[in-house]
């Protein structure tokens, strides 16, 4: 088929590998435009325009599609379909209209349980303990349209976000895959998103990363592990700024960010019900480390405190 792709991140990027394994006619890729990144700030590609100039694609990278004169780019492709993996930028109904077969987005959850721009960080908050992929024909609304096709995976209990979303990656890719496939079969057998069991992903901010320890420990465990690689759960020791990479609930009673006992492969932690063992952590400017290679470095006591729970 002949398919413009639309795109932005990691995720995005090895769907289009697949497409293009496949032997589709990638005639076009969008993407968002370069963005400051890193200590330097220096103007960065995406990952998908990595992929396209690698495989000698023409990028287009408008700042919105909104008008005439940014979607003229598309107009002379006479595209089969588009395909549309965490894109970034509204797509308008003249855009959507524009393929034989509209637009399909990959999207990274059960819909309608995560619609939005976080579902993998938000499915692990809650506590979800399945998500998957949805491959969906796009319309004007935030994840409103029909479904195509439904890819379901587990959350186990270890999952970050990271890890789910290299395993929602992979899954995302075969899925486009076959649903270019079988097409006209899929669009004719569609099936409307249900009405209940709506729930909006919110992007994600830096401040809901700050750990409460008056929280259960379930909450918190599943807080590290949905804000894990970003924006990272951050509490404090000493004054200074601490990032929790990897904890998991255990038994524990004491006041809420209390140290509890300092063992050999984790620093345990009272929560609001339950405790935490702090298995991996990072001080400010320091490295990502195990527990026992931060215990060996940093002078901590039980009885002192994360955070700025109420302390006696």
């Amino acid at each position: 088929m002949k398919i413009i792709f639309a795109g932005t991140p990691d995720f995005a990027a090895s769907a289009l590998e697949a497409l293009i394994a496949a032997g589709h006619d990638i005639a076009l890729v969008l993407t968002q435009p370069d963005r400051p990144s890193g200590r330097g700030m220096k103007l960065t590609a995406s990952s998908v325009k990595e992929v396209a100039l690698n495989h000698q694609i023409p990028v287009y990278q408008p700042e919105k599609l909104r008008s005439a004169e940014q979607q003229e780019p598309l107009l002379g492709i006479d595209a089969d379909v588009m395909v549309v993996a965490a894109y970034g930028i509204i797509l308008p109904q003249a855009v959507l209209d524009l393929p034989r077969f509209g637009c399909l987005n990959i999207h990274a959850s059960l819909l309608p349980r995560w619609r939005g721009a976080a579902p993998i960080q938000r499915a692990i908050l809650a506590g979800d303990t399945e998500t998957g992929i949805t491959i969906m024909q796009m319309d004007a609304g935030l994840d409103t349209g029909d479904m195509l096709s439904i890819h379901r995976t587990s959350i186990l209990p270890g999952d970050n976000a990271q890890t789910l979303h290299d395993k929602l990656a992979t899954q995302g890719a075969a899925a486009i895959v076959a649903a270019l496939a079988d097409l006209p079969a899929l669009q004719a057998t569609r099936q409307i998103q249900p009405t209940v069991g709506v729930n909006y992903a919110e992007k994600l901010k830096k401040e809901e990363a700050q750990i409460d320890w008056t929280q259960s420990a379930t909450q918190l465990d599943r807080m590290i592990r949905a804000f894990n690689p970003f924006p990272s759960a951050q509490t404090s020791w000493q004054g200074q700024p601490l990032k929790i990479w990897q904890a998991s609930p255990c038994a524990g009673q004491g006041q809420a960010g209390e140290i509890l006992s300092l063992q050999k492969e984790a620093i345990v932690v009272a929560c609001g019900e339950g405790a935490l063992q702090i298995s991996e952590l990072q001080k400010s400017g320091g490295k990502r480390l195990g527990a026992q290679a931060f215990l060996s470095g940093n002078e901590l006591n039980t009885g002192e405190f994360f955070g700025k729970g109420i302390h006696p």
